[in-house]
């Protein structure tokens, strides 16, 4: 009887051996171009494909120079994940000690930082090039529990001959992402690793569930954050006339006077003092206050002045959106699902329906609340530009997409219908 994917996960979890042979049998169809016993989980077969494409070699175990210690120091020292080791620690290093795994946390580059637990297991990952300082990005070292996630953002296992590489294939590796809650921008990667025997179906769960309470923990210091900032700002506001707020670094609100409250303010990634026009504030004084701005609504507002909108797809892992014009211009880094909603709008510049925005993401136009909510959010750093009834970029915009070289690259994370119609029909003969 033909086995299914989702039969090799089961059979994986009572005889890890069998099902590696399988998948073994899998890998060795796929690179050599026969059809496979059994067809890979999608995840694993988008990756491969990927792999195939970038010309990573699956039998050779190709490893970039170690960062030297310094640079690991000062990336630890200046990485947001320092702050919630101590929750990853908690929630995975002693059951993965038992279980015969390490902990391993990576930047957002993939660079190992962190590396932690069962000895015998740390002895064997060094001799795969999983050390302090590796680069496990997936262009790099092929399929694997790091640099997985870092492309899809979402939770990876990738079990024996799933790794794309050869001599990885003795491991099972599951990651989870870790982003900032503040702008959702990835800042890492919380791998668990350990021998082929040691699988366990349960183990995505576990890692997601833990690496979500990292990202809790970093949403409650911003709250405390904000709060100081908050402090700091009340007095100054109160000698203030007019419209005016504090925020912190990334545009959060701590205070405000004189205007309606609103949470954010998408702030340029290279702020600095003088007159700006901000994104639905229009022209304002920016002024370095404790550890934000204090924000200054001009009396008399002209319009932006924006003229071209740069939808930047490019790279696998970082999206963004660039808006310039006569008042200058100015950038804003794009989650995973802004940069689908932004995608559809650019290529249907007549603009979508949240029903028909809902289908295209969620194959279900009843999701019509969660669109509206997050171009809601999306309206915030682009106000104006972004029309809505339908929703779609002003007409006096000029729009224009940056595509990743190869059209199968296009925003690899997304498992929106539209997105993924687009990739297989640039696969398709």
């Amino acid at each position: 009887m033909a086995l299914s994917p989702t039969d090799v996960t089961q059979l994986a979890a009572v005889d890890a051996a069998r099902a590696a042979r399988v998948l073994s049998d899998v890998r060795s169809a796929t690179l050599s171009g026969q059809r496979t016993p059994v067809a890979p989980r999608p995840v694993i077969e988008q990756s491969w494909g990927r792999m195939l494409r970038g010309g990573v070699d699956p039998d050779h175990d190709f490893r970039t120079g170690l960062l030297s210690r310094e640079e690991v120091q000062r990336r630890r020292e200046t990485s947001e994940l320092r702050h919630v080791l101590p929750v990853l620690r908690q929630g995975l290093l002693s059951v993965a000690d038992v279980a015969h795994h390490i902990m391993v946390v990576a930047d957002e580059e993939g660079r190992v930082l962190w590396r932690e637990g069962s000895n015998p297991v740390l002895r064997k990952a060094d001799g795969t090039g999983f050390e302090l300082g590796a680069d496990w990005r997936e262009d790099v070292v092929g399929t694997n529990g790091i640099g997985t996630p870092v492309v899809e953002r979402r939770p990876v296992q990738v079990f024996a001959a799933e790794h794309f590489v050869r001599s990885q294939t003795s491991w099972t590796c599951t990651g989870a992402p870790i982003t900032d809650p503040r702008d959702g921008r990835l800042i890492g990667v919380v791998d668990v690793s350990g021998p082929l025997e040691t699988m366990h179906p349960a183990t995505l769960a576990w890692v997601d569930s833990v690496a979500k309470l990292a990202e809790a923990r970093l949403r409650e210091l911003h709250h405390v954050a904000l709060g100081q900032l908050r402090a700091v700002a009340a007095p100054v506001l109160a000698r203030l006339g007019g419209r005016a707020l504090v925020v912190d670094g990334d545009g959060w609100t701590a205070a405000v006077t004189g205007m309606p409250y609103q949470s954010r303010v998408a702030l340029p990634k290279s702020l600095s003092a003088g007159r700006r026009w901000l994104p639905t504030l229009g022209l304002c004084t920016v002024e370095p206050l404790a550890e934000g701005w204090l924000v200054r609504a001009a009396a008399e507002q002209g319009p932006p002045g924006a003229t071209r909108i740069v939808l930047d797809l490019s790279q696998p892992r970082r999206w963004s959106v660039t808006v310039s014009g006569g008042v200058g211009s100015w950038s804003h880094e794009l989650s995973p699902r802004h940069a689908e909603l932004l995608y559809l709008l650019a290529v249907h510049r007549s603009g979508r329906s949240a029903a028909e925005l809902a289908e295209d993401v969620f194959a279900d136009p009843a999701r019509r609340v969660t669109v509206r909510a997050e171009l809601s959010r999306i309206r915030r750093y682009l106000g104006g530009l972004l029309e809505h009834r339908p929703y779609r970029f002003s007409e006096a915009v000029e729009v224009s997409v940056l595509f990743p070289e190869d059209p199968r690259d296009l925003l690899p994370h997304s498992t929106a219908p539209a997105v993924t119609g687009k990739r297989l029909s640039a696969q398709a003969p």
